[in-house]
């Protein structure tokens, strides 16, 4: 089967502790989170496109912007359950397949970046 795959990446700023942690991640602390975003499509609409980027874009910005500049364990689920990269990819595929998947394209994978050198994804 062919597909077509698109990719937007964005970031925002935001603290976050873990709980329970044995470590200094227990400790408020922050980071300049990257988020990626890869949509997959079978077939594209009368324009030639699987997903209008712009769009994708502003619904993946208007999740995020509740969450810059603050501290995360303060957002549900994250009062009840750790901020850990691997639970807020989780949270941003679940929020965003809701309002960006349609009948030409499907979120396949959300990826968050703590730094430049670790992150993890979340895919169904």
């Amino acid at each position: 089967m062919s597909m077509y795959e698109i990719k937007i990446v964005t970031t925002f700023a935001a603290a976050h502790s873990l709980r329970n942690y044995p470590g200094n991640c227990k400790n408020i602390h922050g980071h300049n989170w990257k988020i990626e975003v890869v949509m997959q499509s079978e077939h594209l609409d009368d324009l030639g496109m699987s997903i209008d980027f712009r769009m994708l874009k502003q619904e993946t910005e208007g999740l995020l912007n509740a969450l810059d500049h603050t501290f995360l364990n303060d957002h549900s689920p994250f009062n009840t359950i750790n901020p850990t990269a691997e639970n807020i990819s989780r949270w941003l595929y679940e929020a965003l397949s809701k309002r960006v998947n349609g009948p030409h394209a499907k979120v396949s994978r959300l990826s968050v970046w703590e730094n430049e050198n670790s992150s993890a994804s979340y895919f169904e």
